[in-house]
């Protein structure tokens, strides 16, 4: 498998190239599996630095803006957008640049990825998203790890955050899908900024997000029992915005 969107230079998704049947040597599993570990690695490193960014300028917002909570929400989805749209032009080229299993899934369910890479990219990301908010736990002074006190599940949370990975979903594949993946990068960016202010839960739009906020008592946290509500809401939205694909992109072609 090789990832011609590295290839062409599409900061996009990446997807499978169909290839001759050859004899693999060993140098050629070596040189697979290197690749593999490096698409991991890119994987485990984003989430990291996508979580850190989420959860380190929302902890900078309160400690700057401590009475203005509309303020703290602007400084955190100013630093969101912009973060996240660096992160995918670095390492969209190397992984896809999901940081996020919904994506991942999609991704496969929609045959741009194999199943058993989906599979290993997902613990990547959760365990990434983790260190990513004890990192900026740290880097603020406080604790590793300090779960939220932050209850945020409530029926129109639910429904916001169906609505929130509805449109992630919907804004990733329509581009890749009508061969504009070169655009994901500041269009996931703006979606997700607009989306911490036309969302009442922010838009976390993230499994692996949503369980790493779990581990910061901050602005950016959730507790751990509103966390799984808000998964499954994802997971619906995920849905419905692979559903809204398929209905409204028919004729998608790979890039």
């Amino acid at each position: 498998m090789r990832d011609i969107s590295a290839r062409r230079g599409l900061p996009g998704l990446s997807y499978p190239e169909a290839e001759p049947a050859v004899v693999t040597t060993s140098r050629e599993s070596s040189d697979h599996l290197a690749s593999g570990i490096r698409r991991l690695a890119g994987e485990l490193v984003g989430s990291v630095l996508l979580t850190a960014i989420v959860v380190g300028s929302g902890i900078a917002a309160q400690q700057l803006s401590p009475t203005d909570t509309g303020l703290q929400l602007l400084e955190n989805a100013f630093a969101t957008a912009l973060g996240l749209t660096v992160l995918i032009l670095v390492f969209a080229p190397l992984s896809g640049a999901h940081f996020n299993p919904v994506v991942s899934v999609v991704d496969a369910f929609l045959g741009h990825r194999t199943w058993g890479e989906t599979a290993r990219y997902i613990p990547a990301q959760i365990i990434g998203c983790i260190a990513g908010a004890m990192l900026a736990n740290l880097m603020f002074g406080t604790a590793a790890v300090s779960w939220s006190t932050k209850n945020r599940m409530s029926a129109p949370h639910f429904l916001a955050e169906v609505v929130a990975t509805a449109g992630l979903i919907l804004v990733i594949f329509s581009l890749v899908r009508t061969g504009r993946a070169a655009l994901a990068a500041p269009a996931v960016g703006a979606y997700i900024g607009a989306a911490y202010f036309f969302t009442s839960s922010t838009s976390f739009a993230n499994p692996a997000i949503t369980i790493g906020r779990m581990f910061t008592d901050s602005f950016a946290g959730i507790t751990p029992n509103a966390a799984p509500g808000y998964i499954a809401a994802q997971l619906v939205g995920a849905a419905l915005g692979t559903a809204l694909v398929l209905l409204l992109f028919p004729r998608g072609r790979d890039l």
